[in-house]
């Protein structure tokens, strides 16, 4: 399958607008396997918002628990077992970008982190980061660990403010490609992370 996952260091990093601006140039169908915590809405409906694609190519979630939490701990909250096999890639026509949970070490059940389900999938995954303190050790770290499962890495998204070390250092010690960087977006919608998104290298 064409495709690529799209995760993060750690949450709150801005990938899903990264997954919206990167599923917006592709013409890609988007997937949210699983989602966690819906209030005012999910990650799904701020994509379709954003990304300019048609209602078709925004793919219902495997998942969709209410608590804003860990997959693992919102679905024992919900009462709901989540399994693997429904986990399985939704087949598409063209190109799938697939949006994780939080960051790579992050349990979906008692059982499974989120790598090991990118390690299933075998897509290659987007990293994004932050630009700021701390981001060297974060990039770093879940580059070896994508690495140590031999997961495929199509390159790292930095998010935020400039930061010329932070973006030259980490893609260096790494060995990854560098994608660029998304600015922070003020004010955001469809027609200005479109413009933002100009400055992202595509895989």
């Amino acid at each position: 399958m064409n495709g690529f996952i799209v995760t993060g260091t750690d949450t709150d990093i801005g990938k899903t607008v990264f997954a919206a601006g990167l599923a917006g140039a592709l013409g890609a169908h988007y997937w949210k396997p699983v989602q966690a915590g819906v209030d005012p809405e999910g990650d799904k409906e701020r994509v379709a918002a954003l990304s300019g694609l048609p209602p078709s190519h925004i793919l219902p979630e495997a998942y969709r628990l209410t608590t804003p939490a860990s997959p693992h701990l919102a679905a024992r909250i919900d009462g709901i077992e989540i399994t693997a096999e429904r986990l399985a890639l939704p087949k598409v026509d063209g190109t799938l970008v697939v949006e994780g949970a939080g960051g790579l070490m992050v349990p979906v059940s008692e059982s499974l982190l989120m790598i090991d389900l990118f390690a299933l999938w075998g897509l290659p995954v987007i990293l994004c980061a932050r630009t700021g303190l701390g981001t060297i050790n974060h990039s770093l770290l879940s580059i070896e660990a994508l690495r140590t499962r031999a997961i495929p890495i199509a390159g790292i998204a930095f998010i935020g403010d400039a930061h010329a070390e932070n973006e030259r250092i980490i893609p260096s010690l790494g060995k990854v490609r560098s994608l660029g960087r998304l600015p922070y977006i003020d004010p955001l919608d469809a027609g200005t992370l479109k413009t933002a998104f100009t400055s992202i290298n595509l895989p």
